[in-house]
Formats: C-alpha cells, structure tokens, sequence
C-alpha cells in the first residue's frame, strides 16, 4: 500500500478496509509491531578469549546479561514474538530464556524468594521465542534476512544487543511512539563528536523535530569532511518488511558481507526512512571501552551498589 505522498508502506485502514488514497481524510494507523530480531550470531572476536566459549551476549553488565538489556528494552516497548538469529556454540541464550527447574525449586526451598522473582520476570511467556541459525557470517543484513519466515509480512524492530541504553523510557519505546505518527521505517540515533564519524554509520537530517525528523539519506562511516550530520546510526531499527526482498537481492558489499545499509540505501528510495534522536545515552559493548564504562554506569544508578561502589572507585583513583 502506498501512503498520500506515493510511499510504500504498511498500514491497517480503520474504515472498511478501503485504501486512504481513495478517502484522503480517512484515518489510518500503521500496522502494529509485534515482533522484534536480534542477531546474535557474532563471533566476539574482540572479547577473545573470553568469548571463546561463551557468547558475547551473554557477557554481563553488573548482573544482567547484553541480550537481557535488549529483550527487556523489546518488551518495555510492546513487542510479543522475540526472534533470535544464532550461529554454533549460543545453545546458552536459548538456555537463558528457558526454566531451569533445579534451581527454581533450590531458590523456593531455600526461601530466596526474590532471586527467584528476578528469575521468572525476564522470562517471556512460552511461544513467545523463536531460534534460526545464520549458518555463516556474511553481516549483519544476512542475520536479518535469516529471520524473513518468522517474522513474515510485517513490520519489525531489529534491536543489535551489543548497544545497551540509559533511556528512560527505553529508546526502542520512544521510536515506537514516533512509529505511531508516521509508519514507514524508524532509526534510532544520537549524536557523536564530528571527528569520529568515520566509525559509524550517518544519516542525513531533513525537516522535523528530534522525535521525529525525515531522513533523507544514510552514509557508512564517513570522513568528518564528507558526513552529512554528526547523528550516527545506533543499532535500533523498526523495519518494513520489504527489506527482506532486497537483501535477498543485495550484491555483497565491504568485507564480503551483506550490508543492512546498502539495502536500506535502496529502501529510502520507496519508503519513508524517520530518524528518532532518542532522550538517553547508549553503550557500545561490542568495545571493552563501552563495556568497561557501561558497568561502571549502570552499578552506580543500583541503589544497592552506588555508595559502596562509588567509594570503591575513589579509593583507587586516589
């Protein structure tokens, strides 16, 4: 379906399913986003050896794995079907989204009734989780497009568990919000040094407010001379179900890989592309620059670690 302004996208129409371009004051809403993707098959190179036989998304901040962050952040922002794209030696994550009966009963018979709590409040409900494997690892455009048969004809969140926010509400709900307004696609972004958008993906501003702007075009990691913005890309996505088609199509690019970026350099072409610079800050994990800092953030905003913490850290930089 086409939007007024010849936009393909996806929408539900409210009246007798009659297509808005023939009732132009007919309200219509997007269609919902249920499902969210999380491409979990990297290698962790940059965290060997530790990521040698655990996956890095399993890693910890304070006491909660990257993936928990993400799929808490999904959940937070109404999705209902987590889709996971693993590769060989992640068995664990599945792991981590089942019950583990030993040690509930140990927990209950022991009286720890608020781990046990912890423990069954990340879980989501049953059905709600599917695994596919991304066999080999041709980038991340691949990972998404081994998720096209469970995600199907709709609309999704793509959430990259490498990048952990401080967002209240969580950035994933904020671009919801926007996605309510507009339809089409969403891309979270914020703002990074100008010196350093050589090591991200950039997109170009158009007219709109922070919660909402149009992009009007997107560059992988730019010289500072070149960058169309100083807003990078920060790995939260809500998706048009066309994308599948084009990265089944998508020559490979940088590295021998299949870039979401090259297919969505086609997409902007057809559909609406909306930026979101989000209220919050976010933590790249996927460096142990991000991931040293994110644990050092995330312990001092526990009231139960703060003080001590906080007095730990000025022992020693004393």
């Amino acid at each position: 379906m086409r939007d007024f302004n010849g936009i393909e996208t996806s929408y539900q129409v409210l009246r007798n399913g009659v297509k808005p371009s023939l009732y132009p004051s007919e309200i219509f809403v997007p269609q919902r986003v249920r499902t969210a993707v999380f491409p979990v098959a990297g290698l962790g190179t940059r965290f060997l050896p530790a990521t040698k036989a655990m996956p890095k998304e399993m890693l910890t901040v304070v006491d909660r794995p990257l993936i928990q962050y993400a799929v808490d952040e999904a959940r937070e922002a109404g999705i209902e079907h987590f889709v996971f794209v693993t590769g060989r030696n992640k068995a664990v994550i599945e792991d981590h989204f089942d019950r583990q009966f030993e040690l509930e009963h140990t927990l209950e018979m022991r009286g720890k009734t608020e781990a046990l709590g912890e423990l069954q409040k990340d879980l989501p409900s049953a059905g709600r989780t599917s695994f596919t494997r991304q066999q080999e690892p041709l980038g991340l455009g691949h990972a998404v497009w081994c998720a096209r048969e469970l995600v199907g004809n709709q609309p999704f969140a793509l959430l990259l568990p490498d990048m952990i926010f401080r967002a209240k509400p969580g950035v994933l709900k904020q671009m919801m919000q926007a996605y309510e307004e507009t339809g089409g696609n969403i891309i979270g972004v914020e703002e990074v040094d100008p010196k350093d958008t050589a090591s991200y993906g950039i997109v170009a501003r158009g007219d709109g407010p922070d919660s909402g702007f149009r992009i009007t075009g997107m560059v992988e990691k730019p010289q500072p001379k070149d960058a169309p913005s100083n807003l990078f890309i920060s790995g939260r996505y809500i998706l048009q179900p066309e994308i599948f088609t084009l990265l089944a199509e998508q020559p490979r690019g940088a590295g021998g890989e299949i870039q979401l970026t090259d297919a969505m350099q086609t997409l902007i072409r057809q559909q609406n592309f909306t930026g979101v610079k989000y209220e919050g800050k976010v933590f790249d994990c996927g460096s142990k620059i991000g991931f040293l800092t994110a644990n050092v953030v995330f312990a001092l905003d526990r009231e139960d670690l703060a003080d001590d913490f906080r007095e730990q850290i000025a022992h020693l930089l004393q």
